[in-house]
């Protein structure tokens, strides 16, 4: 079954952007073709699985052509949270006016916006798959992983595969590409989403550091892989990315500092991003991958 949804955008946004997106694994960038954006996944409620091909309008909002049968308002609402569509711009932008070297940034990469995981749950699932690993193996594990025990959507004349539900998960005793320490990691991701701590919007009104606290208790998921559930697939808006080495190092070109920011450093930067602390940490982040910038350069580029 297929639903065709209207989803209003607020703001700058461009589904371009998205589609192309170059931070974080496939899971969060699929590959556009031609102008659609096709997205497969499990969704919230961890009992169904949905599929989505999204175009953009002149008007800037989207079509969604909705598929499966997992509620469609709640799937909307997923897609929402995932392409960061789901707050109104004007703090955003407004931010960009109170510090004008973010605000550079939002000029240089006009409509873009974090693209994330799809849920806690997959973003835990992926760090499971990602450990010691480069990332094409990675992302190639996973979609085979989707492909045998998930769910296939045909999206605009294209095969999609969605992840494996938790149910799914736990079902797999063995495959190829995941040993056996992975495979009991993954399943104690799965049972954790079951048990209800991978809830996105209940990790996302928690504190931050309660929050990765909690995600810490996951075995497998350290400081790193914690930040990155936390950050990238709740939807929380205003938490910087601290202790994030490339960000650190990003922010010393761009704002033109003489050593790289420590912590209290990128904390008191960061208070001008408010209250869109994540996605200005997001948008740093990428800028400094497409400029090619390396760490601790000791010569800040100039845009």
């Amino acid at each position: 079954m297929t639903t065709r949804v209207l989803i209003k955008v607020d703001g700058p946004f461009s589904l371009a952007a998205a589609a192309g997106f170059g931070f974080g694994p496939n899971t969060g960038r699929p590959l556009p073709v031609g102008d659609v954006m096709r997205l497969a996944f499990v969704a919230d409620d961890l009992r169904h699985q949905a599929g989505a091909a999204l175009t953009q309008q002149p008007d800037g909002h989207i079509h969604a052509d909705v598929s499966g049968d997992a509620d469609a308002d709640a799937v909307v609402a997923q897609i929402r949270r995932v392409l960061s569509i789901d707050a109104e711009a004007t703090g955003w932008l407004e931010a960009g006016k109170a510090d004008p070297v973010l605000g550079t940034q939002q000029d240089a990469y006009p409509g873009l916006r974090p693209v994330l995981f799809y849920s806690p749950y997959e973003a835990a699932a992926w760090a499971m798959l990602a450990q010691r690993r480069q990332r094409v193996q990675a992302t190639a594990v996973r979609r085979r992983l989707s492909v045998e025990a998930g769910k296939t959507f045909y999206l605009a004349g294209q095969a999609e595969p969605a992840f494996p539900r938790p149910e799914q998960l736990l079902a797999i005793t063995s495959f190829a590409g995941i040993d056996e320490v992975r495979l009991t990691r993954l399943h104690g991701v799965a049972r954790a989403a079951l048990d209800g701590q991978l809830e996105a919007r209940v990790l996302a009104a928690t504190p931050p550091a309660e929050a990765m606290a909690s995600l810490r208790q996951i075995k497998g998921l350290g400081p790193v892989y914690a930040m990155l559930v936390y950050l990238r697939a709740t939807g929380v808006k205003d938490a910087a990315a601290l202790g994030e080495p490339r960000l650190a190092s990003y922010l010393r070109h761009y704002y033109g500092l003489a050593a790289t920011p420590d912590t209290e450093e990128v904390e008191a930067l960061a208070e001008a991003w408010r209250p869109f602390r994540t996605w200005a940490s997001v948008l740093f982040r990428v800028a400094g991958d497409r400029d090619g910038l390396p760490f601790d350069d000791p010569a800040p580029r100039r845009r």
